[in-house]
Parts: structure tokens; sequence; C-alpha cells
């Protein structure tokens, strides 16, 4: 018997059980894309598998449904793949061990994969089932949401009928999500001189961060451990002399990151100092970062000398890169309350041989000021003698005053909970602004169970809410019109 097994509804739990075996990282979901072939295959339905390895499922209406909209259900394969320092499992054979915590499902020491398995699994049990009442039924599953909506970018679905979308992206009950930012991903590089020095070297860690989701936390002030190594090194030039040989930090451009690595060569006799500066910048981070982040830990250690260095002028440019580049919340919008409107996320720092990498997610719901943000990124980065690379580049899906499948869906979910739905924006990016795009006339709405902590190793699912949207969204694929 599966861990879930005795969950409800056990037909979705059943099928995130199945999902959370199989390796399912972004670029890596060749697996998952085939175990829904091979699922439509087994259930009689017409299947479509593009190049990218997307999804498309389509079942007919039931009786009494054929005169019906069609409707589009749609989520992603990917997941976002981050294990704990301690944690042995391997995301490219491998599948998500699961635990239960009381009312939440979670991982053993790695992501959970929530964000977006439950839509596979709600998708999937929908499509398995015999009983379920629904119109036409067209089922999208995208690969490489994670990395910049790859898959979203390009599939085709102009075979599609449906212009009602359901997006099962969302992470919190209760809201009708219309609307999200748009973004894009930037590479910036700079080239940097090694040469040999002479001295000691320590090896600097920054980690007991919550990390967290660039879009979904980027509003909670949460630390961003790249960012407070950059401040580290500033404050260390102030009172030793060192050259910096390895600076590392973060794996995924869309995660807040939640350690980062530095190690730095210098005199053995100004070890002690190093350390005393080290000592006071803990107490003030742990002083600022008091309630976003209280387990905030700076450590350091000799290690093994290093031979090769970036030479004094490459040790400067470096930290300043990571100093003056812009980075977390930029403005806030004017027309929704409480909305970060853009923002930047460094989610990944790579120093090799021959330069430094700054890897970001770029978001706005704001097209003219994402564009400028990634100008000004450009501008800076070049100014100093480097290059960048943009890539996911993805619209904003813009809020409709007027949705017919907006009302229904909030007139269903008032019937059912007796209060209305908190329907908003948000900041996160989802795939309905390039469906929007390839679809004329798509109304898309996005709902989903309560999810915490997505794209980090504290990943939570609520069992409870799982079960009542997944009421939620029978009622409304069997409520015509």
């Amino acid at each position: 018997m599966g861990v879930l097994s005795g969950l409800e509804p056990k037909e979705v739990f059943s099928y995130f059980e199945e999902i959370s075996s199989i390796p399912r990282a972004s670029y890596e979901e060749e697996k998952i894309s085939n175990y829904c072939v091979e699922f439509a295959k087994k259930h009689k339905l017409e299947c479509i598998q593009d190049e990218l390895k997307n999804i498309i499922i389509i079942k007919e209406a039931t009786p009494g449904y054929e005169q019906e909209e069609p409707i589009i259900i749609q989520g992603h394969l990917d997941m976002v793949c981050e294990k704990k320092p301690d944690c042995d499992i391997d995301f490219q054979n491998e599948g998500i061990r699961l635990l239960i915590e009381g009312d939440n499902l979670t991982a053993d020491g790695t992501t959970l994969g929530g964000d977006d398995g439950i839509a596979i699994a709600y998708a999937l049990a929908v499509l398995a089932s015999e009983t379920i009442a629904h119109p036409r039924l067209e089922v999208i599953f995208t690969v490489s949401e994670e990395v910049g909506m790859e898959g979203a970018s390009g599939i085709d679905v102009s075979m599609l009928k449906g212009r009602r979308l359901l997006n099962l992206d969302s992470e919190e009950e209760g809201f009708l999500l219309a609307g999200c930012a748009g973004g894009a991903g930037i590479k910036c590089r700079l080239p940097v001189h090694r040469v040999s020095v002479d001295g000691a070297a320590l090896e600097i860690t920054v980690n007991g961060l919550n990390g967290g989701h660039s879009g979904v936390e980027i509003n909670k002030g949460r630390a961003n451990a790249n960012i407070l190594m950059g401040r580290i090194l500033i404050a260390l030039s102030s009172c030793v002399k060192y050259n910096l040989a390895s600076f590392a930090g973060g794996s995924k451009d869309n995660a807040i990151p939640r350690e980062s690595k530095a190690v730095i060569c210098l005199a053995q006799q100004d070890m002690d100092q190093a350390r005393k500066a080290l000592t006071r910048i803990q107490d003030e981070l742990s002083n600022e970062y008091a309630v976003t982040d209280k387990n905030i830990c700076i450590t350091s250690k000799a290690t093994e000398a290093k031979t090769q260095m970036l030479d004094d002028a490459s040790t400067r440019q470096a930290v300043l890169f990571v100093n003056a580049m812009p980075n977390g919340i930029q403005t806030m919008s004017a027309d929704v309350e409480g909305l970060v409107e853009t923002s930047l996320n460094l989610g990944i720092l790579e120093l090799s041989e021959k330069e430094i990498l700054l890897s970001y997610a770029v978001r706005s719901s704001v097209g003219s000021a994402k564009e400028a943000l990634l100008e000004k990124m450009t501008y800076l980065t070049q100014a100093i003698g480097g290059t960048v690379e943009i890539s996911g580049d993805y619209p904003a899906w813009e809020y409709k005053r007027d949705s017919a499948f907006r009302d229904k869906i909030a007139a269903v979910y008032e019937k059912m909970y007796g209060k209305p739905p908190v329907i908003e924006a948000i900041h996160a990016g989802l795939e309905c602004g390039l469906l929007v795009g390839k679809l004329p006339g798509l109304d898309c709405i996005s709902i989903g169970p309560d999810m915490k902590d997505v794209h980090t190793t504290e990943e939570k699912l609520s069992i409870s809410s799982t079960k009542r949207v997944w009421e939620f969204l029978l009622e409304i694929l069997k409520t015509k019109a």
C-alpha cells in the first residue's frame, strides 16, 4: 500500500503518489510525459504529445453536456527540485519520498512538487472517471514552466475548441486568480582574472534562511543568501585585505536562495580580525531579519589554501557587481493595494574560472516596467565590462473587467462555501498569459488548494484543502452555462 492510500479523495492522492514516484525536474520531463501518454491509451482518450513533451488529452462531454462550452484544464509537469544538504536523493533517477504530517502532505528532505503535481493529479482523476459529469475537456500539461514557461511558449493549441481555461497552479484556497505578472530570466556575466596568491583560506557560509518562491514570497521581506554574502564581502573589505576564490549560492532563479558560500584568501594574521567582523555582521543581520529569518546563521572555517584566486581588480569588480545590481521589490502596484508590481530575484550565483554569473528572475505586471528593468540591468552589466542573456520572456496575464467564466466560478464557490471568493491578481507568473495570446478570446481563472513554502524543502500541501478544492472542481465542471 502507498503512503497516501488512506487519504481522501483517494483517486486524487493515488495519482499524486504515482506521479511523485517519477522524476520530473525541469528539462527532465520525458518520463512523466510518457506516463501521461500511456494513461491516455489505457483510458482510450485522444492524446497529443509534441516534440517538447507537452501533453494534450481530450475527453468528450458526458451525456447531457454536449452543448456546453468546452473547458480547458491546465497545469505543468515539471517541479522545482531542491533538497536539504544532508538529503541523498537523486532527482534524475528517484521520485519524491512523501510524508504525512497532520493535515499536511510534505516530502522527506526535498521539495514536494505540489506545484504543480496536484494539478496533474486532479486532471488525471477527472479524466479517468466514468461518473463525473462534465462538458468536453481539453487538458493541457506543459513542460519547463519553472524555468521560463518554455512549454507553454512552444505548444500548439490551435486544435482546441475551448475558450474557457481553468488553470490549477494556484496555492491558496478561496482565491480566484484573474491576472498575473509577466516575466523573463536574465543572466548577467562578468569576466574575471585569476592569479596565484599566497595566504590562508577562509570559507564563509550563510544559511538558515527561509527562502521561498520569488513571486509568492518576494513581498515577505525574506533574506536572499547571495545578497547577504555580497554585503558580508563589502564589510570584510573595510577591515582586511582578501582575494575571492569561490562564490556560489542558489540553484533556481525563481527560488529565493537559502544558502550561499564564499572562500576568500587572506593573510594568516588577519584571520582573527575577519572572524570578529563576521560575528558583528551576524549580530546585525540577526537583528534586521529577526522576524523573517530568525535562524539566519553565518559560519566560517579555515579551509585548504587555494592556489588560484581572483586578482585584486577582479575581486573588487565581482563584489561590486553583486552589490550594485538591483534585487527584490522595485515598485508596488498603484492599482491593486498590496500587489507587487515589479521585482527581481538573484536566484543563482556562480563564480567559475573565467567569469561570475548572476542569474535573475524578473517579474512585472506592467510590460514597460519589466523592459525598463531588463534594460537597466543590461546597461549596468555592460558598463563594467559584462554581457547579458535574456530568455523565457513571457507576457503578463491582464485582468479582464468582464468575465463570464469568472462569474460562473465565483457563483459556484459562494454556493458551496457560503461566502464570496477573493478575486485578485498575483505577482507570481502563470502560463495563462501565453495561452491567452495563442487562443483569442480565452477566458481564464486559476484555482488551487492551500500550499505553503513552495520551491523550498519546507513545502506543504493541505490534505483537507485538497479535498475541498476537488469537490469545488467537480461542481464547476457539472454546473451548466
